[in-house]
């Protein structure tokens, strides 16, 4: 079966709500949605928001009203979800759901942004570490891992607009992009660079200066898979022209049997 996975730094659910978000969701219709950046407690959503149409929904909201937090909207019935990464300085964030497929697990990410002053780049660096020990240790058990959002990393230097100028902003630090080469060098693959090794296009774009017009992005969400998914790919796409948030949606189609 065709299976379209999604995922979306929506920068607030409910502004996203209001820009647009449940006419998309009715188009676009993902089987699997992972959100970041949600600043929401489901509570404080209407109910069309909380849980829209045909798709469960599971809410990991920060503690800290209005910030961070992720969601996931799924089609799919999973064997089991759980919320968090098992360590408590993250998990009060609202940083990841994981949800097993059987086929695949799915874990939907929203790494820590470093800060201007770099002040939260050793945070950063511990979360996308937990990350990394996560995935292995499912692997490691024979599972087929999909990671997605926003890793709040751009890789290479395709992957900005302006490398350069970036060197030392947190998000192109040469810390925070080793990671991603220790990731792929495990064998993990970042499918849409797999797919389109040589295209210039990014996810996200600052709000300020006509950034998103002119194109002065960043690459920053991903869809990643372990090895034995690779052959499953149809499709990994960013859809630039969504709007509704500073990011935009990226995705990922597999040709994947889930009995």
């Amino acid at each position: 079966m065709s299976l379209a996975i999604y995922s979306w730094n929506v920068n607030g659910v409910r502004a996203a709500a209001r820009k647009g978000f449940l006419d998309w969701l009715n188009s676009a219709q993902p089987d699997v949605l992972g959100l970041q950046e949600i600043k929401a407690h489901p509570e404080q959503l209407d109910p069309e928001l909380r849980s829209p149409g045909s798709y469960h929904s599971t809410w990991a909201p920060a503690a800290r009203k209005g910030y961070s937090g992720v969601a996931l909207f799924t089609r799919l019935p999973a064997t089991h979800i759980d919320i968090g990464i098992g360590d408590p300085a993250y998990d009060q964030e609202g940083r990841t759901i994981v949800a097993d497929y059987g086929a695949f697990v799915l874990i939907n990410s929203y790494v820590p942004h470093g800060s201007r002053d770099h002040s939260r780049v050793d945070f950063k660096m511990g979360y996308k570490e937990r990350l990394f020990q996560l995935c292995e240790g499912l692997t490691e058990v024979g599972r087929e891992i999909v990671l997605v959002g926003d890793i709040n990393t751009a890789h290479r230097e395709i992957d900005l607009a302006r490398p350069r100028q970036n060197k030392n902003t947190s998000g192109f630090l040469p810390r925070e992009r080793e990671w991603i080469d220790r990731f792929l060098d495990a064998g993990y693959i970042d499918a849409f660079r797999a797919l389109h090794p040589e295209k210039v296009a990014y996810s996200w774009w600052a709000y300020w200066g006509g950034a998103r017009d002119r194109n002065v992005g960043w690459r920053l969400d991903y869809t990643f898979v372990s090895p034995g998914l690779m052959p499953c790919i149809l499709e990994a796409r960013i859809h630039k022209d969504v709007t509704g948030s500073d990011h935009c949606p990226v995705s990922l189609k597999l040709d994947i049997d889930l009995d």
